[in-house]
């Protein structure tokens, strides 16, 4: 069964988060990624973000306005799509994808600020332990890191 990380957000953003889960994903461990967010708006927000948040490292990646998604290692989109052949999926603002058993890793990634973006989250768990999948919570620590709190 795949692997679930749920990635409770309490302390920072999607956009402080992100980038470096998938420098860890593409840069360090050389697999594809895919990340599927709420709203097209979000996603082009995520692709200005990915060129600018630091200037010492290049995240290789795309979105449809870029086009090329074969070749793009990190592959930007608000549809349940897999166009770059991603192992590992990042889901942000509760965007949903109808086959997590397709992908190695996936992440979901909520907002702990937001109660509604909690409660699904909770829904998600529950929809993928009866599906069978291997599921681990983290929160984010004081310091930024992340502690495992819960496997399922």
């Amino acid at each position: 069964m795949t692997e679930i990380r749920f990635y409770h957000l309490t302390r920072r953003t999607l956009g402080e988060v992100l980038p470096v889960m998938l420098e860890r994903t593409v840069i360090r461990d050389g697999r594809r990624a895919l990340v599927i967010a709420g709203s097209p708006e979000q996603v082009e927000d995520l692709n200005a973000h990915l060129w600018t948040y630091n200037d010492r490292v290049f995240l290789p990646h795309g979105s449809k306005a870029d086009g090329h998604a074969p070749l793009q290692p990190i592959w930007l989109t608000s549809k349940d799509e897999n166009p770059n052949d991603a192992r590992v999926l990042f889901l942000a603002d509760g965007a949903p994808t109808a086959d997590p058993g397709a992908f190695d890793l996936v992440c979901e990634l909520f907002d702990g600020r937001d109660e509604a973006a909690v409660i699904k989250a909770r829904e998600r768990w529950l929809a993928y332990k009866d599906a069978g999948h291997d599921l681990t919570y983290w929160q984010q620590t004081e310091r930024g890191g992340w502690d495992q709190k819960l496997s399922g």
